[in-house]
């Protein structure tokens, strides 16, 4: 987020929507918002509780574990 304009309020929305959807890659979100999931992870420990933050963590690591691709471009193609 340093490198670009910092987001408004439906954006970051939108990125939290998006980053909670199991189809949605954090590539995807790059394109969209120039974000990378270190920022997405920020943006989301930012405006998640704190509980609802470890749980998406968990389940990203977990489906990551399972799928070497998981929230990657080449899944959604």
């Amino acid at each position: 987020m340093a490198a670009c304009e910092p987001l408004d309020a439906t954006a970051v929305s939108e990125v939290i929507a998006m980053a909670l959807s199991d189809h949605v890659s954090f590539d995807h979100i790059r394109n969209l918002y120039g974000l990378g999931p270190d920022q997405v992870k920020a943006l989301m420990r930012t405006n998640l509780r704190p509980g609802s933050y470890r749980a998406w963590r968990k389940r990203v690591r977990d489906f990551g574990d399972r799928r070497a691709h998981y929230k990657s471009a080449k899944t959604l193609a």
